[in-house]
C-alpha cells in the first residue's frame, strides 16, 4: 500500500515547484487513504519553532516548539517518534483528546530540518514497524518537492 502511496505522490506532485500545494496533496492522499486515522498534517520550521503546515482532519495546535510534545521531539532529534500510546508520552500535548497513537516523521530540505509529517490515531498501537518503514519512504519522495 505504501508504495502505491508513494507513486500516487509522485504523480501528484511532478512539476510542481510550489511546497505548499504539494504538502496539501500529500496530507489529504494520507488522511483519505490510511486506515484508522484522525489526523495527517504537517508542521513547518519556522522562527526557531514548529507552525501549522497543511492538514486534514480536526483543527489543531498552531505552534509546537522544539523539544515538546511528539512533533517537537522529532524535530529536536531528527528521527521518527512512533508512539503506541500518547498519553504515556512525557511532555504530550493533547491538541485532539481522541488521539491515542502517533508517528511522527522529520522532513529535510537541503540538509536542513523543514518540518515534520504528523499522523495522529484514536487507535493504541495503530502504527507498526511495517507503517514507520512505509511512511519514511513517502516522506524522502516528499521532501524532492520541497
Amino acid at each position: 500500500m505504501y508504495q502505491l502511496l508513494t507513486a500516487q505522490l509522485k504523480s501528484m506532485t511532478e512539476d510542481n515547484p510550489y511546497p505548499i500545494s504539494n504538502l496539501a496533496n500529500a496530507a489529504a492522499l494520507l488522511y483519505h487513504s490510511l486506515e484508522q486515522i484522525n489526523w495527517a498534517g504537517f508542521y513547518i520550521m519556522q522562527d526557531g519553532k514548529l507552525i501549522l503546515g497543511p492538514f486534514q482532519g480536526k483543527a489543531a495546535c498552531t505552534q509546537i516548539a522544539v523539544g515538546k510534545g511528539v512533533c517537537g521531539r522529532a524535530a529536536a532529534v531528527g528521527e521518527t517518534q512512533r508512539v503506541d500510546d500518547v498519553h504515556q508520552f512525557e511532555g504530550h500535548i493533547a491538541c485532539d483528546s481522541a488521539s491515542n497513537s502517533e508517528i511522527v516523521i522529520p522532513l529535510y530540505k537541503n540538509g536542513e530540518l523543514f518540518g515534520v509529517l504528523d499522523i495522529d490515531s484514536p487507535i493504541k498501537g495503530r502504527f507498526r514497524e511495517e507503517d514507520q518503514a512505509g511512511l519514511e519512504a513517502f516522506a524522502r519522495a516528499l521532501e524532492l518537492t520541497l
